[in-house]
């Protein structure tokens, strides 16, 4: 079970890690012109807010299990994703856009912090 949980946790983090960097560093300009349209929904400030809680989320899922330290936090933080990703996925269907991907993380997410909370007990 612990691989399964590494797994799913470890591709989960690499992903919203990335998806955040993209916000932070990148121009609301460049991500609508890489075909996130859903950013004229947003200010500048909200889209980076949006992308740290993406990457403090990815460190948060594996460092607090990983570490030993308050490791309650990593399926915590794997619920919190689910939440923010269910936002998503209600924006992009407000927008007519495809919201499968992150319906799909949202998903995933709530199932990394149930296997998380199992194996935590």
């Amino acid at each position: 079970m612990w691989i399964a949980y590494w797994v799913i946790t470890g591709s989960l983090a690499a992903l919203f890690l990335a998806a955040g960097l993209s916000k932070l560093v990148r121009s609301k300009a460049a991500l609508a012109g890489a075909g996130m349209g859903y950013v004229d929904d947003f200010t500048r400030a909200q889209i980076k807010l949006i992308g740290g809680a993406e990457v403090v989320g990815a460190a948060g899922m594996i460092l607090p299990v990983l570490l030993g330290i308050l490791p309650f936090l990593g399926p915590s933080v794997a619920f919190a994703l689910a939440l923010l990703m269910v936002g998503a996925a209600v924006t992009h269907a407000r927008r007519s856009e495809a919201y499968v991907v992150p319906s799909v993380l949202a998903v995933l997410s709530a199932a990394a912090g149930g296997l998380g909370v199992i194996l935590l007990g």
